[in-house]
């Protein structure tokens, strides 16, 4: 069977920005979040939250009744992750495919084309 591309899905991805956000949530401070965009079930966030502390993204302490989730893993380490096999299944191993593709898409700003370049600017010193 094949690994997927990202080893997270959509909903985990949504839930460990809002537990890196907040620092530590209850399930229910996270769906109270969600609430604000879309509507979501109370047992689903609690599974998924339960499934990301599986996979240890999550730790998780009691608290009373409650658990009160934190991040296990840092948001630049996931990033990373992710974006390293981005490269090596889509760019076939090319982060300057990658950058390439970034930097001639069309939604850039003109202030966000300044800071890439700064950004490269800043490498090459």
């Amino acid at each position: 069977m094949r690994k997927p591309l990202d080893p997270l899905g959509e909903t985990e991805m949504e839930i460990l920005n809002i537990v890196w956000n907040l620092g530590e949530a209850s399930v229910a401070d996270v769906r109270e979040k969600i609430l604000e965009y879309r509507e979501v079930a109370y047992t689903t966030v609690m599974t998924i939250m339960k499934n990301l502390a599986d996979k240890e993204y999550l730790k998780y302490r009691k608290d009373g009744l409650s658990y009160i989730y934190s991040a296990a893993v840092q948001p630049d380490q996931v990033r990373y992750s992710l974006i390293n096999r981005l490269i090596d299944k889509v760019f076939q191993g090319s982060p300057k495919d990658l950058v390439q593709t970034l930097v001639q898409n069309e939604n850039l700003s003109e202030e966000e084309r300044r800071e890439i370049k700064n950004m490269i600017d800043k490498l090459e010193d």
